[in-house]
């Protein structure tokens, strides 16, 4: 191996995964150039948009600004990692599909992921949780409105072993 590339391994949508980068090869290209996972959409490269966001150790990020390296060891979730039978839809992404809340496409993983670290995180989250938890996000196309109504659809329909709003947990 040459001295300017570093071999990473990392869990991958539940596979174990080992790649060979170089030290500044971001998250986001490592995933899209590397392992052909194209989910992962890359924009502004400035942590702004979250076309990027992918969640590692189950907390959401932005794969264009964390290097490749920094994920050695980790857990790493990509849209293409939700459902866990690749012929259904996760609640999340039947949601959007449902709820209109997508247009383009192109920031649709992002949110779906953003989504995912809230409704895993706790059940109830109102309009302004899900607003908050999804402002890091930006849609030239939807309006919002329908995805705030899919991510409450989701919040009913996913079956998670997960915190309630009355449970005191948040």
């Amino acid at each position: 191996m040459s001295p300017d590339r570093r071999e990473v391994s990392l869990r991958v949508n539940g596979a174990d995964r080992r790649v060979t980068v170089e030290p500044r090869q971001s998250l986001a290209d490592t995933l899209r150039e590397d392992l052909a996972l194209t989910g992962t959409h890359v924009a502004c490269e400035q942590g702004a948009c979250g076309a990027c966001t992918v969640l590692v150790d189950g907390a959401s990020v932005r794969s264009c600004l964390m290097f490749a390296v920094q994920a050695e060891g980790c857990e790493v979730t990509t849209v293409e990692g939700l459902a866990s039978d690749p012929e259904e839809l996760h609640p999340l992404q039947r949601a959007f599909t449902e709820n209109h809340a997508l247009q383009c496409g192109f920031c649709t993983p992002g949110f779906l992921l953003a989504a995912y670290e809230l409704l895993a995180a706790r059940r109830g989250p109102d309009e302004r949780e899900i607003r908050t938890a999804l402002a890091g996000n930006l849609c030239r196309c939807t309006g919002y409105q329908g995805i705030v109504a899919a991510v409450r659809q989701a919040d009913e329909q996913w079956e998670r072993d997960t915190p309630g709003p009355s449970s005191g947990e948040r």
